[in-house]
């Protein structure tokens, strides 16, 4: 049996889903790069994948992998917010709409699992 999820830990699996959401930013750089650049920035996004699969891992391990990979899809919030910082997307109704309703999902998962967990 797992053991009762805290907010430390939600966070903690956050900032793993931001890694892997940042290797999207990356690919997005590198594809704008000549040959070189590509080829560096490429072999960067590897690595960073790498490093997201050995945290990945270490989160399933704590989580049930139903609230494991319902938090991973809140990794449209971050793809989100760096879309806004990094290549000036405009956020619109529709987006933000979008992302609260993936948001909403996940708190609904989380809390569930923390509900049963508790019984």
């Amino acid at each position: 049996m797992k053991r009762k999820i805290t907010l430390k830990d939600i966070l903690i699996l956050q900032a793993v889903v931001m890694v892997y959401s940042f290797a999207g930013v990356i690919g997005k750089i590198a594809a704008g790069q000549a040959t070189v650049g590509f080829l560096l920035l490429y072999g960067v996004e590897i690595v960073v994948l790498g490093i997201y699969a050995l945290l990945w891992q270490q989160m399933i391990r704590k989580f049930e992998l139903s609230v494991a990979y319902a938090n991973r899809a809140v990794a449209l919030v971050w793809a989100l917010l760096w879309a806004a910082l990094f290549f000036q997307e405009q956020l619109t109704p529709k987006k933000i709409a979008g992302v609260a309703f993936v948001v909403a999902g996940a708190a609904i998962v989380n809390g569930g699992k923390e509900k049963e967990n508790d019984d």
